[in-house]
């Protein structure tokens, strides 16, 4: 057992919750975590070296809201109207205890993904909520191991996203599906006004998670809807003072299942290679050689993506030859705002932009699929001063 803290906040790295920074049960421990930052969903979790997928299952997890003066400026839905949501998926034994696979090799019983049958939001099996035809905002966040939840209604309306990992957007982006990767997290409106008396159900692919069921009148006063949230400067290339790539693999293992992941081709306990100073500002480029997209989590830090790019990845497997297969595609939409995790899919660079304020100390950054991240796709970063 161990102090835990992931969302990226700006804090000590003291206080960060460094994989072997753990303490007994039994013991405890104060830290501090000043949120000087913007409004945003953050959430918390076990972050124990090698066994933070069990603890997180079991549930060492918890989500929390900061305000500010901006946000409260928009008069943003709120009180009952503001409702988070928590994703996850669990399996189940016959009498509801908690299931977690293992491998068949009882000497390695690490696992590459983990998957489970039952969908939770919020800790219930497909839950309902008695709504009133009125707008609504969810404070989406995905809490799952391995899962990804790609969401939309069932009438195919769209959802109109307002934040993301790090706070507001700088306007509404209408969008018909949102893919929340583990350690994501989406700010969101959900008008039901035009659907007194009705059901609407929230999915992720065709399997209903959640029920609203509006009822025929609202107590609510009308809310409109702001045209514009909080301003975001886009960061300049330029500012940037140097370019680091990252490199993301996986390796089989006599299963041939894709068991070691790694960065940079580097453990964990190996020294640490990436030094950026306090203050600096540089350009990570993840190339991901793997078969799987991989949510990309930085502490201490928020950033802003640049650009994917598709590149010819048994070139580069071969012969080291780095072959583009299309232009860069800058990111768009509700991506334009500030993140702390990022998709970085199979076969493609994935660039983010980010500025080294705060604190100087050692901190870490790792992929956020659990199982991923356990089993090495995880590596220390130092700011120095």
């Amino acid at each position: 057992m161990r102090r835990f803290f992931s969302a990226a906040v700006k804090t000590r790295s003291k206080d960060d919750g460094y994989p072997e920074d753990w303490f007994v049960p039994g013991k405890s421990l104060v830290t501090h975590y000043p949120v000087e930052q913007d409004a945003t969903a953050l959430w918390f979790h076990d972050h124990a070296m090698g066994i933070n997928r069990l603890n997180v299952y079991a549930g060492l997890y918890g989500m929390m809201l900061l305000r500010d003066k901006v946000e409260d400026a928009l008069h943003l839905p709120s009180g009952a109207y503001e409702l988070p949501l928590i994703f996850c998926d669990r399996n189940f034994t016959a009498d509801g205890q908690l299931f977690y696979d293992a491998s068949d090799d009882p000497e390695h019983p690490w696992i590459p993904e983990f998957s489970a049958d039952a969908l939770l939001v919020n800790g219930k099996i497909r839950p309902y909520f008695e709504a009133e035809p009125t707008l609504y905002r969810l404070r989406m966040l995905n809490v799952s191991n391995s899962r990804f939840f790609n969401l939309s209604l069932s009438n195919n309306a769209p959802l109109l996203q307002i934040g993301t990992d790090q706070g507001l957007l700088p306007a509404p982006v209408s969008v018909g599906r949102i893919s929340l990767a583990p350690g994501e997290r989406a700010d969101v409106l959900l008008d039901l006004s035009s659907l007194a008396g009705q059901q609407v159900q929230l999915r992720t692919g065709p399997v209903g998670i959640v029920e609203f069921r509006i009822s025929a009148k609202s107590a609510a006063a009308p809310v409109s809807i702001p045209h514009a949230l909080r301003p975001i400067e886009r960061m300049p290339e330029s500012a940037a003072t140097l370019t680091r790539t990252i490199t993301l693999h996986e390796y089989k293992d006599d299963y041939e299942k894709s068991m070691v992941m790694l960065i940079n081709r580097k453990h964990w306990h190996e020294p640490t290679t990436e030094k950026p100073k306090l203050n600096s500002t540089e350009i990570w480029e993840f190339v991901n050689l793997t078969e799987d997209t991989h949510p990309m989590h930085l502490h201490l830090v928020r950033f802003q993506i640049l650009d994917r790019r598709q590149f010819d990845m048994t070139d580069y497997l071969l012969n080291k030859k780095l072959r583009f297969l299309d232009e860069a595609v800058p990111v768009s939409g509700a991506e334009l705002g500030w993140k702390d995790v990022v998709q970085c899919p199979s076969g493609m660079i994935t660039r983010i932009m980010m500025k080294f304020e705060g604190y100087t100390g050692k901190y870490l950054y790792h992929c956020h699929i659990l199982e991923h991240e356990a089993n090495d796709m995880m590596r220390p970063f130092e700011v120095v001063a």
